[in-house]
């Protein structure tokens, strides 16, 4: 009886690690729409005409109007819209973070600058409409610190963690 609970309890711990697998690559997928809309304006949250592509700031639409005007942050994160490095600096998040999620390499670095990056959108809508301290953005940071931390499934880790400027480098696996 006892060898069928081990057994039982490691197909339950793989069926765990494979669904926070699929978490991450959805995840991943997530913000690669978020860089793909953002830079190509495919129409959904951002038009062909404000798209990176065409000009468009692709923080600007947040910054602008997404940041909630009674709170304590409006002034600082408001006086970040259309600013170039700020464009830069999201997409490049948007674009590094979900390569990493969907193909599984440098998770540390992904979920860390993940979820600063959640947290900031969480801090800009500050106070809440809906709940007075969570929302999506608090559950996706962590989700991604749960997806960072998983057993490495469907994805390069094992070739990744080889490379050796990765061994070197401790905070890019």
């Amino acid at each position: 009886m006892g060898g069928a609970m081990v057994k039982k309890g490691t197909k339950q711990a793989n069926q765990v690690w494979y669904a926070l697998a699929t978490t991450r690559i959805l995840l991943g997928f997530v913000f690669l729409w978020a860089f793909f809309d953002k830079w190509l304006g495919l129409g959904l949250a951002t038009t062909d005409e404000q798209a990176w592509a065409q000009g468009g700031s692709p923080t600007t639409g947040f910054l602008t109007f997404g940041v909630n005007s009674t709170g304590p942050f409006f002034d600082f994160f408001s006086g970040l819209a259309g600013q170039a490095w700020v464009d830069w600096v999201f997409m490049l998040g948007l674009l590094g973070i979900g390569v990493a999620l969907v193909f599984g390499i440098a998770l540390k670095l992904a979920a860390i600058s993940g979820g600063l990056l959640l947290v900031l959108m969480w801090v800009a809508v500050l106070p809440l409409e809906n709940n007075p301290a969570i929302d999506e953005h608090v559950i996706y940071a962590v989700v991604l610190m749960a997806v960072a931390m998983a057993e490495p499934r469907w994805g390069l880790a094992g070739w990744w963690h080889s490379q050796d400027f990765v061994k070197k480098n401790s905070w890019l696996q």
